[in-house]
């Protein structure tokens, strides 16, 4: 099965493990991800607030090349690129002139003909197969995740038609629960991290990660999972600021899905380059004996 995949800026720069873990895991499933030519930045949560024209303009180009790929789905595992590409799909359907606008400026122009999809509607299309739970190897008892969706998958600034539930999703949990984890409830899995807030608000999306993090101790999670790629880089990056500020004495892994799907099937920690991480994320697994 081959799939156009959109890889966005993050996973070619500060979350390059990420590329890594999803070419590999999903081939191992059987899934080809085929990326995309000659893609350009979606313009994340920055061209919005400079001109909404290119917000969309910008990744409409990438749906086009994407639709000339002859693929009849792109997946895009980055929350941000995900929700700027379902926004500017749906304005293109409900504005013809703009369609017509901006088709008039591209070389490979969107027909709207292909599906946009997270990594978490792809990977549950191997769990419901059941391709996901023939691979498992190793059965993940004593992990007990808390699954942090973040706010870019669940909240949306135009009306568009998501898989999940923004209010309680539970794409995560399932796909956890086949691989043997103890996906714990609580309160924060679609609350905002901060973000690129993370730069030029610091101290606010400090106390933001805080919160968070809070809420997952006093679950008594032994981790946090996520398929975003900023989430994890300030859950992970931060953690030591954020807990240090804040008085919290734990101190809790951030993994990639990716990467315990990874594990489970039998990769190796290397191999999916979890050592990479600025939080240790390789003593639970070891200490569970997951590994």
């Amino acid at each position: 099965m081959e799939i156009a995949y959109y890889p966005g800026c993050s996973l070619k720069q500060s979350s390059s493990l990420y590329d890594v873990q999803c070419r590999r895991v999903f081939e191992a499933l059987g899934i080809t991800l085929t990326e995309i030519e000659d893609w350009n930045c979606c313009g994340a949560t920055s061209a919005a607030k400079v001109d909404d024209f290119l917000a969309v303009a910008l990744s409409a180009r990438n749906l086009g090349i994407a639709e000339a790929s002859g693929c009849d789905q792109v997946v895009i595992p980055c929350s941000a690129c995900y929700s700027k590409s379902m926004v500017a799909q749906q304005r293109l359907r409900d504005d013809s002139a703009l369609r017509d606008e901006i088709n008039a400026g591209i070389s490979q122009k969107v027909n709207d003909k292909i599906k946009i999809a997270t990594i978490l509607e792809t990977l549950l299309e191997t769990v419901n197969s059941g391709s996901l739970k023939k691979q498992v190897q190793k059965q993940f008892r004593g992990l007990n995740p808390v699954c942090y969706y973040g706010c870019m998958l669940t909240r949306f600034p135009y009306n568009v038609t998501v898989s999940d539930d923004v209010e309680n999703p539970k794409g995560m949990e399932l796909v956890l629960k086949v691989l043997g984890a103890n996906p714990l409830d609580w309160n924060s899995k679609t609350a905002c991290c901060g973000a690129s807030a993370a730069i030029n608000d610091h101290k606010t999306a400090l106390n933001l990660m805080a919160g968070i993090m809070q809420d997952a101790v006093s679950r008594g999670a032994n981790c946090l999972v996520v398929t975003c790629p900023m989430c994890q880089l300030n859950m992970d990056a931060q953690q030591e600021a954020f807990c240090k500020l804040h008085g919290i004495r734990e101190r809790l892994p951030v993994y990639f899905l990716t990467e315990l799907i990874g594990l489970a099937i039998g990769m190796s920690i290397e191999e999916l380059q979890i050592d990479r991480h600025f939080t240790d994320s390789t003593a639970l697994v070891k200490e569970l004996g997951l590994i």
